[in-house]
């Protein structure tokens, strides 16, 4: 195995992100599960108040300590690390939805630094669902995508896209990526 990797696949919500990293966990993969979605399910466990439809910039705050301790946790790994979403997703989810980046996420996302390439599920009608935590409408998903993708550009890491193809295609593109093909 090439040096341990700690990699991030990002973009829309419905895009494939959360399957795919399930598969790489199958395959022996370290994994850490997408800040939000988890975010969400323990706030409406309590009646929390960090909730997107409560306070968008507490549910923010919340996301943001879920992917420091998941990053924190990755340091060590003893096998390849695949992040659904990362710091810099949180970035991108506070521009669209209007709200001030503070500075220490800024800080955070500058100083915890995941390796390139970030990976990125594009938009992809054919297999967009919505579900109990999942909302949005496809031009949200689309939007959200081209938030969190520049975010991740403006912090200076190199995008490259998730094919469009099957989860056994997406895992072997994951794995040329890590150094560890055929």
């Amino acid at each position: 195995m090439s040096p341990r990797k700690r990699l991030v696949i990002t973009g829309g919500p419905g895009a494939g992100k959360s399957s795919l990293v399930e598969a790489l966990a199958a395959q022996g993969w370290c994994v850490f599960a997408e800040a939000g979605r988890a975010t969400m399910l323990l706030q409406e466990a309590v009646d929390g108040p960090a909730h997107p439809s409560r306070d968008p910039a507490a549910y923010a705050e919340a996301m943001l300590l879920w992917d420091m301790r998941s990053f924190q946790e990755s340091l060590a790994a003893t096998t390849h690390c695949i992040f659904d979403r990362g710091i810099p997703d949180m970035i991108g989810y506070l521009r669209l939805i209007g709200r001030p980046v503070p500075p220490h996420m800024l800080r955070a996302a500058k100083r915890m630094r995941y390796d390139d390439p970030v990976v990125v599920a594009p938009p992809w009608r054919a297999i967009y669902r919505n579900d109990a935590e999942r909302s949005q409408d496809f031009a949200e998903a689309e939007a959200t995508h081209a938030a969190v993708t520049s975010a991740w550009r403006e912090l200076g890491y190199r995008l490259v896209d998730l094919p469009l193809a099957d989860i056994a295609e997406r895992c072997k593109f994951i794995a040329d990526i890590a150094g560890d093909a055929g």
